[in-house]
Formats: structure tokens, C-alpha cells, sequence
């Protein structure tokens, strides 16, 4: 007779989200009373640790948001709270929120250790030069404490308006287009910069940007906005992968909005028919990205390539099929030149939109 071994339970380890530091309910704020509404009935969370950036283009009401969560306006309805605490009425200095402004708002008078040490006044003054310092270490800026302002780049101010924000360790800070004053090369280090700053003080943030890029590279979830509204919140990921409607798909990142005839799981499409993301049915429009779009030369394919771009890790490609013209991107290589005839194949589910 053998023994039995007895069944050994394993346990499955569940990813909880972490706690909801900030709430946003129904925000409607409107300027003038005979205009549409700035802000229109606007919900979302941000979780303790998380960083959430508001998308969209000028004047789809992403700053007056932020605003309105930093107090700096007062919305006509909605409410914010803060770890449960209500503060859609208190000022902006009752509301334990850092902001990080656009220009960085540091005092050219001051050395970078004052400028740090400047919100931490209350305290005494050898915690506040220790807090600064340590606050300038976290930035990799310990080195030039000494030098003012107009002695630093770009780039390096920032850090320092980070570092006085983070200095009185707000559990939120709001960022409002913070990288927007940096060339394109020096945009890319310092935000990641930044993202590892905040992650490392865990501080939740809220981002303010029109750069599509920025938010996908940046964020733990996008919240994408038109006409004072949030149409779409997730990661972005989903946001990319299952935008919801022709807005969203086209806003973020290049799509081809194209036509389709939907039955359940698959579509009728100018590529022939495409399995669907999710299920769908009658007349829908199909997002397709360009990278999900291969093109082989074939003399008697439905395609013609009618324009090209090189842009060296890649290539961008115009081509002419079903009376359309489709984006593809491709790599780098082999070139395919302008007037081939080429055949495109869709490698990957496609997802159908609403308007």
C-alpha cells in the first residue's frame, strides 16, 4: 500500500489595487453661462502611488481640471475628495496638493537649496536644509545646490521645481504640461526622469499634456478628453489597443478609420474579412494601425504604394487600395518603392468603433 501525499494547496497571488487616494465626481465647471461647459460632468480615481495623465487637444478642458482639483477654481457642480476627506470648497493651500507649473515658477534670486527649501518654512530650519538636500539627492542635483536658476538647464529646472514640490511630501502632484518648455531629446530623459522620481517619493500625480507619446510613456492609466468630457480611462495599453471610438483610436497614435460590415466576431473590410476585437454588428467603422498592416511587392496585388517616408528605425507608407489611402508602417527595410503594386494582409484583430 502506498502513502498518499497529501494535496498541497498553492496559493494564487492577486494584484490588488492599491487604495483610492483622490475621487472626482461629476465636475461641471462653466465660465460663462451662454457657452458650453468647460468641464462637463468629469469622474475618475487616482489610486494611491498611481499616475494618471488627462490627454486631449486644446480645448478639450484637461487644465481647467486640474485646476479645479488643485482649487484654484471652484466647479458650478461635482466633488472632489482626498483620502476621503472633502475639499471641493477649501483654497488651494488647505488642500495638501503640490503643483509643478509650466514655467517651474523658481525665484531667480535664490540658490537651488532656497528655492527647494522655500515651502518648507514652518520647519525648523536645520530639518528644512536637511529635507532640501535630501530632496535635491533624489534629483541628482545635490552637486549644484550653490548656483541659481539661470546657471541650470532646461531640463535641470525642472527637476528643482519637482524637488520643492516633493520637498513637503504632498500625497498628490499636479504636473501642468511640465515638459513643454524642453527640446524634443532633452523631453524624453527628463520624463522618465521624472516618473522614477515620483515612484521613488510615492507620490500619485496628476498629468496635464496634449503629448500622446508623453502619456503613453508616462502614465499608469490615460484619461482621454473631448469637449470637457472624459471619453475613454484605462491603461494605455487598453487605451491603445481598444480605443472606443473614432476620436480616441485617431487621437491617440495613427489609426485607419475605415468602413466595415460586422457579423459577431468578424468584418467585412476593404482587406477582406477581419476577425474583431469584440463583437459587433451591422454598418461599423474598424480601427486598423499601420503597424498592424503587412505589404509584400506583388504585380497582382489590390494595393499601390503611392508615397513613402524614411524615417530610419522605419517607414512609413501611403498606399492606394479600395478606393482609399491606408497608412502602413514597416521597417526599415527592404524599401518599396513609390508605384509598386503590393498586397496587405491585417496580422491582428481589429477593433470597431463607435462615433
Amino acid at each position: 500500500m502506498t502513502d498518499r501525499v497529501p494535496a498541497v494547496e498553492i496559493p494564487i497571488l492577486v494584484r490588488r489595487r492599491p487604495p483610492v487616494l483622490l475621487a472626482v465626481e461629476g465636475l461641471t465647471k462653466r465660465f460663462f453661462s451662454d457657452e458650453a461647459a468647460a468641464v462637463e460632468d468629469v469622474s475618475f480615481t487616482v489610486a494611491e502611488g498611481e499616475l494618471v495623465s488627462l490627454l486631449g487637444p486644446s480645448g478639450c478642458g484637461k487644465t481647467t481640471t486640474l485646476r479645479l482639483v488643485g482649487g484654484f477654481e471652484t466647479p458650478d457642480t461635482g466633488r472632489i475628495s482626498l483620502r476621503g476627506r472633502d475639499i471641493t470648497h477649501l483654497p488651494p493651500e488647505k488642500r495638501g496638493i503640490g503643483f509643478v507649473f509650466q514655467d517651474y515658477a523658481l525665484f531667480p534670486q535664490l540658490t537651488v537649496l532656497e528655492n527647494v527649501k522655500f515651502g518648507l518654512r514652518n520647519m525648523p530650519r536645520a530639518e528644512a536644509d536637511k529635507r532640501a538636500r535630501e530632496m535635491l539627492g533624489l534629483v541628482n542635483l545635490a552637486d549644484l545646490a550653490s548656483r541659481r536658476p539661470h546657471e541650470l538647464s532646461g531640463g535641470q529646472q525642472q527637476r528643482v521645481a519637482l524637488a520643492r514640490t516633493l520637498a513637503v511630501a504632498p500625497p498628490l502632484v499636479l504636473l501642468d504640461e511640465p515638459f513643454s518648455n524642453l527640446d524634443a531629446a532633452m523631453r524624453v530623459e527628463t520624463r522618465q526622469e521624472v516618473r522614477a522620481m515620483l515612484k521613488q517619493a510615492g507620490s500619485s500625480a496628476i498629468l496635464v499634456t496634449h503629448d500622446q507619446e508623453e502619456a503613453l510613456a508616462l502614465s499608469d492609466r490615460i484619461a482621454v478628453m473631448e469637449g470637457g468630457r472624459i471619453r475613454q480611462i484605462g491603461t494605455p495599453a487598453q487605451i491603445y489597443r481598444e480605443p472606443v471610438s473614432e476620436f480616441v483610436a485617431s487621437f491617440i497614435g495613427r489609426s485607419n478609420i475605415l468602413p466595415a460590415q460586422a457579423t459577431g466576431g468578424s468584418a467585412e473590410t476593404i482587406f477582406g474579412n477581419l476577425a474583431l476585437a469584440r463583437e459587433a454588428a451591422g454598418d461599423v467603422a474598424v480601427a486598423v494601425r499601420p503597424e498592424q498592416i503587412t505589404l509584400q511587392p506583388d504585380p497582382a496585388g489590390s494595393g499601390t504604394v503611392v508615397g513613402r517616408e524614411f524615417r530610419g528605425h522605419d517607414q512609413l507608407y501611403w498606399v492606394r487600395a479600395g478606393g482609399r489611402t491606408v497608412l502602413v508602417i514597416a521597417g526599415p527595410f527592404p524599401i518599396i518603392e513609390t508605384g509598386t503594386r503590393v498586397r496587405l494582409e491585417v496580422c491582428d484583430c481589429v477593433v470597431p468603433l463607435s462615433g
